[in-house]
């Protein structure tokens, strides 16, 4: 399955497809344990094989908006139910859109595209010391809970990582928040791309919670992609048909 940093890069990664379209807290909490920066990246891999190995199937109704404010503004919406299972991986079905058309099918629909082709190769976009270097930057507190900021400058220029800052909880080693720039220019009309990912606990799996990716457009203007990921229904019972599982 993909990881919550594989999905982090899908949204713009969509930039690729389309030129000028589209394209964060402190808190008095105890300051985690001083543990050394291996430790910290040793710990977050075996979280997530974990959460791999237990996160069998999650379903949630996804909300998607784009924006672009420049000479005019348009914009374009879409309710997207999405399905993940171990076995068969991820689906889409839009539920209803409204705006542009043109929007929703080049760039909506894309995002939906790009995180299935991020999905199929986990290790590309894994945050791991193959694809990046780490330093740790100290600690703050995201959403009342302690976490390591670590800083991360991808090893390739691969579409698919990135460079900025990434908050690890201090207590679960998950990802809980990134701040970062895609380590490729998407394209040579856009002049910077800033895309901030927020992630939550459901049960014991920490998923992806919202989603934003802003993007200022040589020519002029800005385009805005949110993702909002909705609440999900994870490791629910799914039915059986014909016998099959």
């Amino acid at each position: 399955m993909s990881s919550p940093r594989s999905r982090s890069v899908s949204g713009w990664v969509v930039l690729t497809f389309v030129c000028a379209a589209f394209w964060p807290a402190r808190a008095n909490t105890p300051a985690p344990a001083n543990l050394p920066l291996a430790q910290i990246l040793a710990s977050m891999e075996h979280r997530n094989q974990m959460q791999r190995e237990a996160l069998r199937h999650y379903r949630a109704v996804r909300q998607y908006q784009v924006e672009y404010r420049g000479i005019t503004t348009i914009e374009a919406r879409m309710n997207v139910e999405f399905d993940y299972d171990a076995a068969s991986g991820k689906s889409f079905r839009v539920v209803s859109q409204s705006g542009s058309k043109i929007l929703s099918e080049k760039i909506l629909k894309r995002a939906m595209e790009s995180e299935i082709e991020a999905s199929k190769d986990n290790g590309a976009s894994a945050l791991t010391p193959a694809n990046y270097r780490f330093q740790l930057q100290g600690s703050e507190s995201v959403d009342g809970r302690p976490a390591y900021v670590l800083s991360v400058e991808p090893l390739t220029g691969s579409k698919f990582l990135y460079r900025g800052r990434v908050w690890v909880d201090a207590t679960d080693f998950a990802v809980a928040k990134v701040d970062a720039a895609p380590a490729k220019n998407p394209s040579f009309l856009i002049s910077r791309t800033q895309i901030q990912y927020t992630y939550a606990k459901t049960g014991n799996f920490w998923l992806p919670q919202r989603s934003r990716s802003e993007a200022r457009i040589r020519i002029g203007g800005t385009a805005v992609l949110t993702i909002d990921y909705g609440t999900y229904q994870v490791n629910w019972d799914k039915p059986h048909s014909g016998g099959a599982s």
